[in-house]
């Protein structure tokens, strides 16, 4: 029942900046945790960012990332938003909206695919 719809991929520049948002068809009152990982070619899905739902709005963030990448939420649009910024060769990868509801369900976007490149 639950989909999640993922936008704002593309190809940018080293250096450059791109913001991603991912739509849940579920509201935010019943959304945990909702956040970003990413994978490239050959290699593991890592954390990008996380952001739980609720009045602390905590966020965590990869390592990688810090300093660069943030994660906000818009509980009237049930989205989730991430502001991509000094982006990395190394950034080039497939991110993929995560949702892990409060029933215990945990949903995964398509992905989108992010390329990083001169």
């Amino acid at each position: 029942q639950v989909q999640l719809v993922e936008s704002g991929g593309g190809l940018v520049q080293p250096g450059g900046s791109l913001s991603l948002s991912c739509g849940a068809s579920l509201s935010f009152f019943n959304i945990n945790k909702m956040g970003w990982y990413r994978q490239a070619p050959g290699k593991q899905r890592e954390l990008v960012a996380i952001i739980t739902v609720g009045s602390s709005g905590s966020t965590k963030y990869g390592d990688s990332v810090k300093g660069r990448f943030t994660i906000s939420g818009d509980n009237a649009k049930n989205t989730v938003y991430l502001q991509m910024n000094n982006l990395k060769p190394e950034d080039t990868a497939v991110y993929f909206c995560n949702v892990l509801t409060k029933y215990g369900l945990g949903v995964w976007g398509q992905g989108t695919q992010v390329i990083v490149s001169s």
